[in-house]
């Protein structure tokens, strides 16, 4: 069987109305969150293997705790990156989270897997490069995987946002840097789930697919928001299933039972 990712065709950019319903649609993914934990706590166990969650661009790290207390529920060693708010990517950071890994890497003596929440999935993607040795498996919500030739097309004011406080240039000023664009130009050889939305008001749906003929690469559609990624039922369900697939005997993820069929009819739309 082929289980090489296929990428869906999607847009390049990003729809207006999907911008401004983003927050608003984020609130809803958090409170359904909060009456789906007696049904979350059915999520698949881990082996209590050490996990690293990156957050997103502009998020503080508090974005991050309803997954960082789900995740370690599930019996993870769970933390987040340390470096407070990701204001863009910064080689200090890019830098200071391949140290991460490597400390964590020692200091549990296994392999760590990483959750990047968009520009935090780039970190990930990045540093998954830098420390190969340190990843277990690598999984974005919504991250700008696979940019276009033209450069990224998120939303028009995400990137100005990101030319106020990053670089004046927009996000393509540090993306395509060489060292950064041939880092990201290849993907890595361990596991990798690439979860996207086709109503993404962020990030266009096929830049947070990974396009390549890996066996251990795979692009899961979630229905939802850009901004609501970290704590959408779904999507929470979805990472507990990934961390809990064996370090070795990683398959694609194919849902069954109540789960697959609730995630089927979910994310059809």
């Amino acid at each position: 069987m082929n289980n090489a990712p296929q990428v869906t065709p999607g847009r390049r950019k990003v729809r207006f109305w999907q911008t401004m319903l983003e927050v608003p649609r984020a609130m809803t993914e958090a409170t359904v969150s909060t009456w789906s934990w007696p049904l979350l706590r059915t999520a698949p166990k881990g082996d209590g293997h050490p996990v690293l969650l990156v957050p997103g661009f502009m998020a503080p790290e508090s974005t991050m705790m309803p997954l960082k207390a789900f995740l370690s529920n599930r019996g993870y060693a769970v933390e987040s990156w340390g470096f407070g708010q990701n204001v863009g990517f910064q080689a200090k950071h890019a830098a200071a989270l391949e140290r991460k890994l490597e400390y964590m890497r020692h200091q549990h003596g296994r392999k760590v897997s990483m959750v990047g929440w968009s520009l935090g999935g780039v970190f990930g993607l990045y540093a998954s490069h830098r420390a190969p040795e340190c990843v277990r498996q690598l999984i974005t919500l919504g991250s700008p995987v696979t940019a276009g030739a033209a450069g990224h097309g998120a939303a028009p004011g995400v990137i100005a946002l990101y030319r106020a406080v990053a670089h004046r240039l927009g996000p393509d000023a540090h993306m395509l840097q060489p060292h950064v664009r041939e880092a990201l130009a290849h993907s890595p050889a361990h596991p990798m789930s690439c979860l996207w939305s086709r109503t993404d008001g962020v990030v266009p749906p096929m830049e947070a697919q990974v396009a390549d003929d890996s066996p251990v690469h795979e692009n899961i559609v979630v229905p939802g928001s850009h901004c609501g990624l970290a704590f959408n039922a779904m999507v929470l369900w979805i990472i507990a299933e990934r961390l809990s697939q064996p370090e070795d005997d990683w398959k694609p993820f194919a849902p069954a039972g109540m789960p697959g069929a609730t995630y089927r009819a979910l994310s059809a739309f």
